[in-house]
């Protein structure tokens, strides 16, 4: 199971395809004798989210004690050895730098029953992992995640990241440039997710090789067969010219940016540590724009932070008119042990942050529709990464002289777009031309208008 971000998603197929090389295969929970719970600390209730998910384990196993539950990622590094109160099948418990060791650690506790193991140290380097090829049972992936950097050196009031996932920690160039080169030569893969929790902070710190994000995106742009180049997640108060000019001059890396204000109030931005203003915020997106015109930004957007007053909230209303972004991730503040923001005072009272996040809700759907709206008609060009769930498995559609199936991609924007292609082979990794010819709610669909490559 695996809760929270894209790295966790990233640190569960690494442990997936270690665990596969090693002999293991993936089986539902009924059948496991190894279950991994890969944890997230930054949404609300983690610590019970992760319990409840131990609990249901326990039902559908009948709390045999011979299942092993290893929980691993940010919930795990923060409540650590106290997991193992949570029942006899829980005997991993493995932080953010810990999971490089929990292929070799199941098994040895499958070897020896009465054994448990905690690896809740930090390293001061990023460690390396094991090469476990690019794809798990045979499967290419069109869409490639590589980290390049882990931990965050900010400590944003609200945060929990330093702690759970340590300092900032940078990979080696070669090592990034190593994996992205095989993914594209061996994996199947087309596009290329570069990540991390500062990820334009690459390389500043002791142990980078200090090449710049800028210089390290280049590099990988150049790599033969890679069509399209994105990065999670910047932070707005460490963009460098340099990184902002990228969007003009790296031909793969695509109009997209993930972009987290997390406030439009100045004195909200100051409490929570964020290291720039509105105006500054307001500068880099001006900046960013002028490099890449139809450049579309996303952004995170914490609603209810302490002191938070209603002209506070109207600014971050105003904010996101301003930036007329695409889409937002927006949630209510809630307290993470032993961030500075635990011990602020003047806390918003659960109503009135839940009011306020239907609020910015609704204006972002607004903005959102928009421009989904504005897609219409467009020409662009799919990823097709699966068959579409729209329509059923076996079903076929008659169109002109072919028979099609449904099938879905992203565009270079990261819009969800749906398309009919010819019946009789799989799509999954070739790139289709499109025409956009249907809005929906939170997606596209389109009618293929070239030929596929």
């Amino acid at each position: 199971m695996t809760f929270g971000c894209q790295m966790n998603a990233h640190d569960s197929r690494w442990l997936a395809g270690a665990l596969i090389a090693r002999g293991f295969a993936q089986t539902s929970i009924e059948r496991a004798r190894v279950v991994i719970l890969n944890t997230c600390s930054v949404r609300e209730k983690p610590e019970q989210k992760v319990k409840t998910a131990i609990g249901r384990v326990r039902a559908i196993t009948g709390g045999d004690p011979e299942v092993l539950v290893a929980v691993t990622g940010c919930v795990a590094q923060q409540l650590g050895q106290t997991l193992f109160e949570s029942g006899c099948q829980v005997r991993l418990v493995a932080g953010s730098d810990g999971i490089n060791g929990v292929p070799e650690a199941v098994e040895r506790l499958l070897d020896e029953p009465r054994l448990r193991l905690s690896l809740l140290d930090f390293t001061d380097h990023y460690s390396e992992r094991e090469p476990v090829g690019c794809a798990i049972a045979g499967q290419s992936r069109p869409v490639t995640h590589v980290t390049v950097m882990q931990g965050c050196d900010n400590f944003c009031a609200y945060c929990i990241v330093p702690y759970t996932r340590g300092r900032q920690k940078s990979r080696a160039v070669k090592a990034v440039l190593d994996e992205c080169r095989a993914a594209l030569e061996m994996g199947g893969a087309r596009e290329i997710m570069l990540l991390g929790q500062n990820v334009n902070a690459f390389g500043r710190d002791t142990t980078g090789d200090d090449d710049g994000f800028a210089d390290l995106l280049a590099r990988v742009a150049a790599l033969p067969g890679l069509e399209r180049l994105r990065f999670v997640t910047p932070h707005p108060g460490e963009m460098k010219p340099v990184d902002i000019e990228s969007f003009a001059s790296v031909a793969p890396l695509c109009p997209r940016l993930h972009l987290p204000v997390q406030s439009g109030s100045d004195r909200v931005l100051a409490r929570m540590g964020r290291a720039y203003t509105r105006q500054d915020f307001y500068n880099l997106v001006a900046a960013l724009r002028k490099a890449r015109l139809d450049l579309a930004l996303s952004t995170d957007i914490i609603v209810g932070f302490p002191g938070e007053t209603e002209e506070d909230f109207n600014d971050t209303l105003e904010t996101l008119t301003d930036c007329n972004f695409m889409s937002a991730f927006s949630f209510c503040y809630s307290d993470r042990p032993g961030t500075r923001a635990a011990l602020f005072a003047d806390k918003i009272a659960p109503e009135r942050k839940q009011e306020r996040l239907l609020r910015l809700q609704a204006l972002q759907e607004s903005l959102s529709g928009r421009w989904l709206e504005a897609r219409l008609l467009q020409q662009t060009s799919l990823l097709i990464e699966t068959r579409s769930p729209r329509q059923p498995c076996h079903n076929e559609e008659k169109v002109g002289e072919r028979t099609e199936v449904l099938w879905q991609g992203r565009d270079p924007y990261g819009a969800l777009v749906h398309v009919g292609l010819p019946s009789g082979r799989d799509h999954t990794g070739r790139m289709v031309p499109v025409e956009i010819t249907k809005v929906g709610r939170h997606s596209l669909t389109g009618r293929q208008t070239g030929s596929a490559w």
